[in-house]
C-alpha cells in the first residue's frame, strides 16, 4: 500500500506547490542563468586578446560572434518545439555539459578555426538551456509571468555583465588559457540544474491547465492578427539586438579607438553598460504585469532612441552615462516581448521561447558580422552613427493589439 500512495502524495504536494509562485525554483533558475551567461560573455570579453594574438580583423571577430549566435539561434526553436511535446527534465544539465566542453576548448584554442568550434559548442549549450529554462520559469510563475521572466532574465544579464569584469581581472592580465578556471562555474551550474530537474519532473503536467485557460481568452484574435503581431515583435527584436550587438561586440574597440583608453579600462566600461542591462531587465517584467506589456515594449525600444542618437557625439564621461540609460531602457523590452508572444500563442511556451531567444541570438550574430564588415570598410565610429537610428523602429509597437484591454472586455 505504501508504494502506491507515496507517489500520489508526492504528486499532490508538488501540484499544490506549483499553483503559487515557486520562488525557490525561480531563484535557482536565475542563478543558473547567471552562470550560463557569465560563461557566454567571456567570448566577446576576450575579443581584444584573440584579435591581437591571432592577428584577426573586425570581420573575423564578427564571424566568431556569428558562429556562436548561429549555433544557438538555429537550434533553440527546434529544442522548444520538441520539448513542448516531450518535456526533457534533465536537458538543462546536458546543455551545460556542451558549454563546459566548449569553454575548455576555448581556453586551449590557438587557431581561428578552433575558436570557431569552441564557441559553437557553447552556442549549442545555450540553445538547449534557454527554451527549457524559460519553460520552467513559466511553470513556476504562478500566474506572475512577467515577474518570473524578469527574475530569470536578470540572472542572465547580471552574468553577461560579470564576464567583462572577470575578463579584465583574470583573462586579460593572465592570458587566454585562464578561461579554463571558469569551468568550475559550469560544474556548479550542472549541480544546480540536476536539483531543479527533480521539481521539473514532478510538475511537467502543471503547464497544461494554464495553456487551456489562456487559450479561451485569446480566441478573439484571428490567425492573421496573431501572425502579424508576431512579425512585429520579431522586427522589434531585430532592432534591439542589432543595436545591442554594436555595443556587446565592439564597444571596447570603439572606446579604445575614440578615447585611447586601455583594454582593461574598456572592459570596465563594458561591465557598466552590461550591468545597466541587468537592472533594466528586472524592471520590465513586473512593470508589464502592472501596466501592460505593450506599453513597456513601446517605452523600452522607442524610448532609447534619444540616447542612442546622442552617444556617437558624446565625451567619454557622457558616453558612459548615456550607455547606462540605453542599457536600462532597451533591456526592459525582452521579458515583456517574450511573455506577450507566449500569450498570443498559448500552449507553445517552449517553441515561442526558443523562437525568440533563437532569433535574438541570430540577430546579434548577423549584426556582429555585418557591423564588423562595415567597421573594416569605414570606421568603428561610423558603425555607431548608423546603429543609433535603429531604436526608432520601436514605433511599430503602435500596431500591436492591447491584450490587457481585451482581457477586461
Amino acid at each position: 500500500m505504501q508504494t502506491t500512495t507515496l507517489p500520489a502524495e508526492e504528486k499532490k504536494a508538488a501540484q499544490k506547490m506549483a499553483e503559487g509562485t515557486v520562488f525557490s525554483v525561480l531563484i535557482a533558475l536565475s542563478v543558473t542563468h547567471l552562470l550560463n551567461d557569465t560563461l557566454q560573455s567571456l567570448i566577446p570579453a576576450i575579443y581584444p586578446l584573440v584579435k591581437e594574438s591571432l592577428h584577426l580583423n573586425f570581420s573575423q571577430v564578427g564571424l566568431i560572434t556569428l558562429t556562436f549566435q548561429t549555433s544557438a539561434s538555429i537550434l533553440q526553436p527546434l529544442v522548444g518545439l520538441y520539448t513542448d511535446k516531450r518535456p526533457q527534465p534533465y536537458s538543462l544539465a546536458i546543455g551545460m555539459s556542451f558549454s563546459l566542453i566548449g569553454l575548455i576548448s576555448l581556453a586551449l584554442a590557438h587557431s581561428f578555426p578552433m575558436v570557431l568550434v569552441s564557441v559553437s559548442l557553447v552556442g549549442i549549450g545555450s540553445a538547449i538551456f534557454h527554451p527549457e529554462a524559460s519553460r520552467l520559469a513559466y511553470m513556476a510563475a504562478g500566474g506572475r509571468h512577467g515577474m518570473a521572466q524578469s527574475l530569470f532574465q536578470v540572472g542572465g544579464n547580471a552574468g553577461s555583465s560579470l564576464g567583462p569584469l572577470l575578463a579584465a581581472a583574470i583573462i586579460v592580465p593572465l592570458g587566454q588559457f585562464h578561461v579554463i578556471w571558469f569551468s568550475l562555474a559550469a560544474l556548479l551550474a550542472i549541480f544546480i540544474m540536476l536539483r531543479i530537474s527533480g521539481w521539473y519532473k514532478l510538475n511537467t503536467h502543471r503547464i497544461k491547465p494554464k495553456k487551456v485557460a489562456v487559450l479561451t481568452e485569446k480566441k478573439k484574435l484571428s490567425t492573421a492578427k496573431v501572425t502579424f503581431s508576431l512579425i512585429i515583435l520579431l522586427v522589434l527584436i531585430f532592432s534591439k539586438y542589432f543595436y545591442m550587438s554594436s555595443l556587446t561586440s565592439y564597444y571596447t574597440f570603439y572606446l579604445m579607438d575614440k578615447f585611447h583608453i586601455t583594454k582593461q579600462s574598456s572592459q570596465i566600461y563594458l561591465f557598466i553598460f552590461l550591468f545597466s542591462i541587468a537592472a533594466g531587465t528586472f524592471i520590465g517584467g513586473p512593470l508589464g504585469d502592472r501596466i501592460g506589456r505593450k506599453y513597456v515594449i513601446w517605452i523600452s525600444i522607442l524610448g532609447a532612441a534619444p540616447f542612442t542618437l546622442m552617444m556617437p557625439y558624446a565625451s567619454l564621461f557622457w558616453t558612459c552615462i548615456l550607455s547606462v540609460f540605453i542599457g536600462v531602457i532597451i533591456s526592459s523590452a525582452f521579458s515583456a516581448i517574450l511573455v506577450y508572444a507566449q500569450e498570443l500563442l498559448p500552449g507553445k511556451v517552449g517553441m515561442i521561447a526558443g523562437l525568440f531567444f533563437g532569433f535574438a541570438f541570430g540577430m546579434a550574430g548577423v549584426g556582429a558580422a555585418l557591423l564588423g564588415k562595415l567597421a573594416d570598410a569605414t570606421s568603428i565610429r561610423y558603425v555607431y552613427q548608423v546603429c543609433a537610428w535603429l531604436p526608432l523602429i520601436g514605433i511599430l509597437t503602435a500596431f500591436l493589439p492591447n491584450l490587457e484591454t481585451r482581457k477586461k472586455q
